[in-house]
């Protein structure tokens, strides 16, 4: 099947309305708003026990709020159960029925609503996740990849409204899991219908996404596009969680303008005053933030050829490891502490090895500013928590 023949849907907006939920004195969600756009492709993510998947059971009707409401397509379907509601969920193990072939697997929801001619549709489904050779074939002759678009396509065929991903591509190796994040996508962007996929694995996130809500204790912590979250984040547990952020803690020596100057280890640095999400006064506090693969590294001798206005630190490099695409440095900086930079391998200087003095700089425009009462640490490391 072309993609032109594939039937399209508009899918349906989720609208959550004040949900949440509590198991006795825990709150796994607190009271939360949150709109999704129909036909978009739209990923709660956030570590274990952020609450991102009792919110998905929560849409699906596989768990009742505490308190608030779920609407789908413009129903209000909080009081529905599961199977009344449009919305189908993939879930992680795929819970494929191992006697049946995959045919069958993909037409068991048609013929369990009484329609015996199913061929078509489940052609088409198996053309969609181009599968079709494969029709006869047990679910335990499939690779990982190939169940998880037998699943996928087992769920579309019922045609929700809205279908829900629990983390779906969590038991796939690395390789395979990159594979699908496209596959997923491509599907989505040819059924148009609405997707909701749970996932702590960020890359996964903002490869497929149009828009992320990154949870973090029961509650959404900032909402927006992938590319967005990454340059612009909101506060240090999204910068954290999302890729890797250096976050230095400098005082304001001058403010009011379009730029902030700060102090550092002694070193001045320079912040657009609208990449600022704190109010910054002369005297203050801040945290400023540069992504690893934003910072240049110059030997100690070639200090002169830093370009003029770039912010500056010097520091040591405590240690330096290659991983093909890039090296990632590790610099020690007096009075601030240590800041990872990652350079492309497009030249390395076999001067950068550990002991070496350094210099790093980067553009003052790649640089955004945060909450000094923040937790500095946020979102680095953040662990197994219960729920």
């Amino acid at each position: 099947m072309t993609q032109t023949e594939t039937p399209r849907s508009s899918g349906g907006d989720v609208r959550l309305r004040g949900i949440s939920k509590t198991y006795g004195s825990f709150t796994a969600v607190h009271p939360l708003d949150l709109t999704i756009p129909a036909g978009s492709f739209f990923a709660l993510l956030g570590a274990s026990g952020c609450g991102k998947t009792t919110t998905l059971r929560m849409i699906a009707g596989l768990e009742e709020p505490t308190t608030g409401t779920v609407e789908l397509a413009g129903q209000d379907v909080t009081a529905l159960p599961p199977y009344k509601r449009q919305v189908n969920t993939v879930f992680q193990n795929y819970a494929l029925f191992p006697h049946l072939d995959i045919f069958e697997n993909v037409a068991f929801g048609l013929r369990r609503r009484g329609i015996k001619s199913v061929a078509k549709q489940v052609g088409e489904m198996l053309d969609l996740v181009q599968l079709g050779p494969m029709a006869r074939r047990k679910p335990q002759q499939l690779s990982g990849g190939q169940q998880q678009r037998v699943a996928v396509a087992r769920a579309l065929i019922n045609h929700p409204e809205v279908l829900l991903l629990d983390e779906p591509l969590g038991a796939l190796d690395l390789k395979l899991r990159r594979q699908m994040q496209l596959e997923l996508k491509r599907i989505q962007t040819e059924v148009g219908i609405t997707f909701v996929h749970v996932t702590h694995d960020q890359e996964e996130a903002m490869t497929m996404a149009d828009t992320v809500a990154v949870m973090n204790g029961g509650r959404v912590e900032q909402l927006g596009a992938p590319a967005e979250l990454y340059e612009n984040p909101g506060t240090t547990f999204v910068a954290n969680f999302l890729g890797t952020s250096n976050l230095i803690a400098a005082e304001v020596t001058a403010a009011g303008g379009e730029e902030l100057v700060l102090t550092a280890g002694g070193a001045t640095l320079r912040l657009p005053a609208g990449r600022c999400r704190t109010e910054a006064r002369a005297g203050g506090k801040v945290l400023a933030g540069v992504r690893p693969e934003k910072v240049a590294l110059a030997h100690a001798d070639d200090a002169g050829e830093i370009p003029a206005g770039h912010n500056r630190l010097t520091g040591r490099v405590r240690d330096a490891s290659f991983i093909g695409v890039s090296t990632q440095y590790v610099i020690d900086v007096p009075g601030v502490g240590e800041l990872a930079v990652y350079e492309q391998n497009l030249g390395r200087d076999g001067r950068l090895v550990p002991g070496a003095e350094t210099v790093l700089h980067w553009k003052p425009e790649h640089t955004f500013g945060l909450d000094a009462e923040q937790d500095i640490a946020a979102g680095a490391d953040p662990g197994e928590e219960a729920a």
